[in-house]
């Protein structure tokens, strides 16, 4: 392994154990004294600080700028609307702005000839950062109601210490918010779980990232004697990383919001050998 680098764990899925792996890869790390840092991209539902029980040190408002129209200086050309790929101008006699729509990219005031758009910030959430013991922390909060989240993934993203591995955990499924999270890491981990549903969407997840060129590798979770995740690995050349087996105690020491390796101490083994495999690879 080289430098520091940054790992996705993703999952096609909601429920697999992206976070349990997530958290307890950071919490590993800090134990064998590396210098680790762990950020929630899953803004719209972060739930990694219920069990890293971080101290938040700061927290700063995040915005994307979203054009506003000075009618007096506005000929109605409608270049604005033209550019914007999503809608979030429309010509009516004069331009209609919808912020929800706008991704802030700023073509609209490039394009108009007049000057008459300028930007404005629109607070889309909150990014939180802090420590967990050696573990450094970061984190999204969307606002409530908000339609999108990759503006906010990215600054997220931004508080990523360079001296430190970065463990990125990505929301559930195969959009946007998962390629915003997934772009530039140096190795992703998809977890998945030996279901109908877990292949299924391990496949989607496959299908979306592998266009991204970064490489990755699978974990099942709660594996059992259903070997289809294993095959469907094989035939798409796929790195298996790790069978987690199937423990109740492990969904109990979950609901109580505590690290698996205070409870069950056996358990650090499985994610000493997944980090080998993982590093091994980067």
């Amino acid at each position: 392994m080289r430098g520091f680098p940054a790992i996705a764990i993703a999952s096609g899925k909601g429920g697999t154990g992206k976070t349990t792996g997530a958290v307890h890869l950071a919490a590993l790390l800090a134990a064998q004294g590396r210098a680790v840092q762990y950020l929630d991209c899953d803004v719209e539902e972060p739930n990694g600080h219920l069990f890293l029980k971080p101290q938040i040190e700061a927290s700063a408002s995040a915005s994307i700028p979203i054009p506003a129209v000075d009618a007096a200086k506005c000929t109605s050309c409608g270049k604005c609307a033209e550019v914007c790929e999503f809608n979030a101008i429309a010509m009516l006699k004069k331009p209609l702005v919808f912020p929800e729509l706008c991704h802030g990219c700023g073509a609209c005031a490039l394009v108009c000839p007049f000057g008459a758009i300028r930007e404005t910030p629109r607070a889309i959430g909150a990014v939180e950062i802090g420590c967990a013991g050696a573990i450094a922390f970061a984190q999204g909060r969307l606002n409530v109601g908000e339609p999108m989240s990759p503006p906010l993934i990215r600054a997220v993203k931004a508080k990523r210490i360079p001296e430190a591995i970065a463990l990125l955990d990505a929301p559930p499924g195969t959009s946007c918010p998962v390629v915003a999270t997934v772009r530039g890491a140096d190795f992703v981990v998809l977890v998945t779980e030996p279901t109908p549903f877990g292949l299924h969407d391990l496949h989607l997840a496959v299908d979306t990232l592998r266009p991204l060129g970064r490489p990755l590798g699978v974990v099942v979770n709660r594996a059992d004697e259903d070997r289809r995740v294993q095959d469907f690995c094989r035939a798409r050349d796929i790195p298996l990383l790790a069978e987690l087996p199937d423990d109740r105690r492990v969904a109990e020491t979950y609901a109580r919001g505590e690290l698996l390796f205070d409870r069950l101490p056996e358990w650090r083994g499985h994610f000493e050998k997944l980090w080998a495999c993982i590093e091994e690879r980067l």
